[in-house]
């Protein structure tokens, strides 16, 4: 297992705020990720992340945060692509990092098992470094390719996939006549020696170079101009049949060797029937790895028999018949020169070591993250110390040692700064919190330009076309300093057609999409604030529990803890949030620009007709946004899952509902469809709305 550096919590209220730790980072490292192709870390330091987080709530289910990211997948989609909901999830893999973790993982697969199936064979294959993507043919031709997305939701990149030179696009004659619909998932990539010649070519033409081939793949798929893909050396390897799969193949391994006689390329396989096959063959590779033509990151151990992956099943984020066995950790030694200290958007303080730049595993490094000031202290780190790092599983490098013996003379502990790093606000840590805090709120620059950024997505007030990049420029150009300033924005209509890449149409619809932002509800409203430790279910849960707003920014901490989901340390932030005379302020212009809401009606049990029923959304609703119907099923007491199964009380089905609707039939579920769910909110008017 990765080691864990983080200090054991002693208390309830530490565990907490260790939780929120990791889950903020996690949050923040699955959007660089999964939207923008701009990892801050590699897999492996993620891993240690999400494994950290995943045992504290092993050991404290109670403290579990409402909001974890554990049980799911991975991102957002781009809002340019079009979205497709997947017939059948794409579920990402659990990580084992050594042997014993390795005979842990089929101890478990044995104990699902009848004592006659036990012992099964195992399907090795590579894994590969590149982008998820299922490809769906029908009678024979490829009809859509679509991105893992957030694993219930990709991106439709149909057209950069029909580019990918060993990607078949129409299939045997003989296969398109027996199989109407085929869906196939497999990575695509860039192998090695394109990624080489794609960067030599951009560097000859003074262009910015790819990080590496993950991220030059992912960055080729995401093109809205196909022309581009197609100049970009991508491959496609194939590793499941998920849909028209021939009844007379019973295995994976026959399933990727069907695949291969279909035409599509496929990694190297192999079988074993126990732990130490499977830990000679993930040696084998990983001696290897450096001649292989693409980028792996670790080997995939599946149990080989399709009929008991299907008896296994899986768990909300995880197959419980596969795992990812990745490569151990590459440790080098160098100097750290520097620490600096980068606020949050809600305020918190990260130091992040400036290295020395040193190659680990391929890989330039040059900042580390160093987590907080408990973190300098456990390891006694100073600026001028030699120390190690290491890549676990091909991941940016995690500090883990100082060489005392090669400390220079006049080193000094590293303190926490007790001004802000930016707007010279006071810094505070809490006793019982390991996290520090500028208290600049929204008046601190960089807490100012990330609460602009999550104010305007999609979850949030979703203001389209008000990315990044533009927040950056108007907020570099003096026009925006915090969120309520973005209504000002139509008051600059004429400077901004004036901007590069900036025109007439494109600057109507930004100030038709900020106008139209300004019709939302209450708690999205309560969501975009960005108060530290309110994600959208809690600010749900506020604005049922105080019907409105004044209510809730009135609340006393006493008062906020009757909310469901929220602890001391939640409510101790949304009360001095609420308390600061500058956020106030800056609710009040909010308000004064005219962002309203529809009344919320405090929900009790009995009003709540709901409660106790699992609802699945699965096609396209005409008459509400997803997210909305989701918000007043939530606010009937249902609960919302994106998967069926026996708990299952009702489906909502609207148009086009594919496989989700026809499964439900089978189990015998209650189906909706969007008239009766509109009458039905209708008859609760009282209580539906969010």
């Amino acid at each position: 297992m990765i080691p864990n550096s983080t200090p054991q919590p002693s208390d309830a209220a530490d565990i907490v705020a260790k939780m929120r730790h990791l889950i903020d980072a996690l949050k923040r490292h699955n959007h660089a990720y999964y939207v923008l192709d701009a990892p801050i870390l590699q897999d492996s330091e993620y891993d240690q992340l999400r494994q950290n987080l995943l045992s504290l709530e092993a050991a404290h289910p109670d403290l579990v945060q409402a909001d974890s990211p554990t049980n799911q997948v991975g991102g957002v989609p781009l809002a340019q692509f079009t979205q497709v909901t997947h017939a059948t999830p794409m579920l990402s893999l659990g990580n084992v990092f050594n042997d014993a973790e390795l005979q842990d993982f089929m101890r478990r697969v044995n104990e699902r098992l009848s004592d006659a199936q036990q012992n099964p064979d195992y399907d090795i294959e590579l894994k590969l470094d590149g982008l998820a993507v299922a490809l769906v043919y029908e009678h024979g031709t490829l009809r859509q390719a679509v991105t893992r997305g957030d694993g219930q939701v990709g991106e439709d990149i149909t057209h950069n996939a029909r580019t990918i030179r060993n990607l078949p696009q129409v299939l045997p004659a003989k296969i398109g006549q027996a199989i109407a619909r085929l869906e196939v998932r497999g990575e695509v990539l860039m192998p090695k020696a394109g990624f080489l010649r794609l960067n030599r070519d951009a560097e000859a033409r003074g262009d910015k170079t790819f990080a590496n081939p993950r991220n030059a793949a992912a960055g080729s798929l995401r093109q809205l101009d196909p022309s581009i893909a197609a100049q970009r050396p991508l491959a496609f390897y194939a590793y499941s049949v998920n849909d028209g799969l021939p009844a007379d193949i019973s295995s994976q391994t026959q399933a990727l060797r069907w695949l291969q006689g279909l035409g599509f390329s496929i990694g190297e396989i192999q079988t074993a029937t126990d732990s130490a096959a499977v830990q000679a063959a993930y040696e084998a590779i990983n001696a290897k790895r450096a001649d292989l033509p693409y980028e792996i990151d670790g080997v995939v151990i599946k149990v080989n028999d399709l009929n008991l992956q299907r008896q296994l099943g899986s768990l909300s984020r995880e197959p419980r018949w596969a795992m990812a066995y990745k490569f151990p950790a590459q440790t080098v030694i160098t100097r750290l020169n520097a620490i600096d200290w980068q606020v949050g958007r809600t305020g918190q303080l990260t130091p992040v070591g400036k290295l020395a730049p040193v190659n680990v595993g391929g890989v330039t490094v040059s900042n580390v993250s160093l987590h907080n000031i408990g973190e300098i202290q456990r390891l006694d780190v100073r600026v001028g110390d030699m120390v190690s790092v290491h890549r676990a599983g091909d991941v940016i490098p995690k500090l883990t040692r100082v060489w005392l013996d090669e400390r220079p003379a006049d080193s000094v502990p590293v303190t926490l700064p007790k001004q802000c790093p930016v707007c010279a606000s006071p810094v505070v840590l809490p006793e019982g919190e390991a996290l520090a805090r500028c208290t600049g709120g929204l008046y601190c620059p960089a807490q100012q330009q990330e609460a602009l950024v999550h104010f305007v997505s999609r979850r949030a007030m979703d203001i389209d076309g008000l990315g990044e990049r533009l927040l950056a420029q108007f907020f570099a150009l003096g026009w925006l300093h915090n969120v309520a300033d973005i209504y000002d924005l139509p008051k600059h209509q004429s400077a901004m057609i004036a901007l590069d890449k900036l025109g007439e149409k494109s600057v109507d619809n930004l100030i038709n999409a900020i106008e139209a932002s300004k019709h939302t509800t209450l708690p999205r409203f309560i969501y975009a604030l960005g108060i530290r430790g309110v994600g959208e279910s809690t600010a749900l849960n506020l604005a049922r529990q105080f019907g409105d707003l004044p209510a809730l920014m009135a609340a006393n901490t006493d008062e906020l803890l009757k909310t469901p989901d929220i602890g001391d340390i939640t409510a101790a932030s949304i009360h001095e949030f609420f308390a600061a005379t500058h956020n106030r302020e800056v609710i009040e212009r909010l308000l004064a620009a005219g962002i309203q809401w529809e009344a919320v009606s405090q929900a009790t049990d009995g009003q709540q007709p709901l409660k106790g029923q699992t609802w699945v959304i699965t096609g396209t609703l005409a008459q509400m946004p997803r997210d909305e119907t989701k918000a007043k099923l939530q606010a009937l007491g249902a609960s919302v899952s994106g998967s069926l199964s026996g708990k299952t009380s009702v489906l909502l089905a609207g148009e086009k509902a594919g496989s989700k609707l026809a499964k439900a039939e089978n189990l015998g579920i209650r189906i909706v469809d969007e008239a009766e769910f509109m009458q039905l909110l209708a008859d609760f008017a009282d209580t539906a709305t969010p």
